[in-house]
């Protein structure tokens, strides 16, 4: 990704991980046929890239492959969710406001501005009613064993309350360590400090208790459902 100063990075890096930002295949700022690669991909395109990218960390010796960990929003919260519904190559993973069914996006259940823009990203509804069944990863969710955490703003317009509740009851049904943070006043991206500091603190304690780390006693400790 472009070189900037990221808060978010410098939170991660000055705590010892190292973080690789994804631009997969649907980004901007590479030119039109890589944007366009996302079109009618969505949910197999970003999946594979970011799972690529965690394979070549670890083939060049730069990654333990049993501590890598998978985070995002919004779309990249739906990323997070297949990763960890379909692959094995995450020690666990933060999903931030993202997708769990992408039917309800297809049908209206969304802002109106992201209205139809799945079927450029999915297909044209109800004609591929069953492939947004398949890119769905709540429909699977049998299949998730990695530790996930879910994070969401209550008065979200773009992915409503409605998709965290649904991957939560899938991971309490199944028995999956999981853990899960309602922000009240907060909708598509939080945007108060204290939501934003208690957001990467539990997220920061989700992963030590999981990967068996030790943290100092300035950060609280999250309650994990499971683990």
């Amino acid at each position: 990704s472009t070189p900037l100063f990221s808060l978010g990075t410098q939170y991660w890096t000055s705590r010892g991980f190292a973080l690789v930002d994804v631009n997969y295949g649907g980004s901007s700022g590479y030119g039109r046929e890589f944007r366009e690669r996302l079109n009618g991909q969505w949910g197999v395109v970003d999946l594979q890239d970011s799972v690529n990218a965690a394979r070549y960390l670890v083939e060049q010796g730069e990654a333990d492959p049993g501590r890598i960990l998978i985070r995002g929003g919004s779309a990249g919260g739906y990323t997070t969710i297949c990763a960890l519904t379909f692959t094995r190559e995450f020690a666990a993973g933060a999903s931030y406001f993202g997708l769990a069914d992408l039917e309800p996006f297809a049908t209206g259940d969304t802002h109106k501005f992201e209205s139809k823009y799945e079927y450029t990203l999915v297909g044209p509804y109800p004609e591929a009613a069953e492939l947004y069944r398949e890119r769905s990863p709540v429909h699977f969710a049998d299949r998730i064993k990695t530790p996930m955490l879910v994070l969401q703003g209550a008065d979200d317009k773009v992915v409503p309350l409605s998709q965290a509740k649904l991957i939560v009851a899938a991971l309490e049904a199944n028995g999956i360590p999981h853990a899960y943070l309602l922000f009240e006043g907060e909708g598509h991206g939080f945007r108060k400090s204290e939501s934003i500091v208690r957001a990467y603190e539990a997220e920061l304690s989700f992963y030590a208790q999981v990967l068996g780390l030790e943290l100092g006693d300035s950060v609280p400790r999250l309650e994990i459902e499971h683990l």
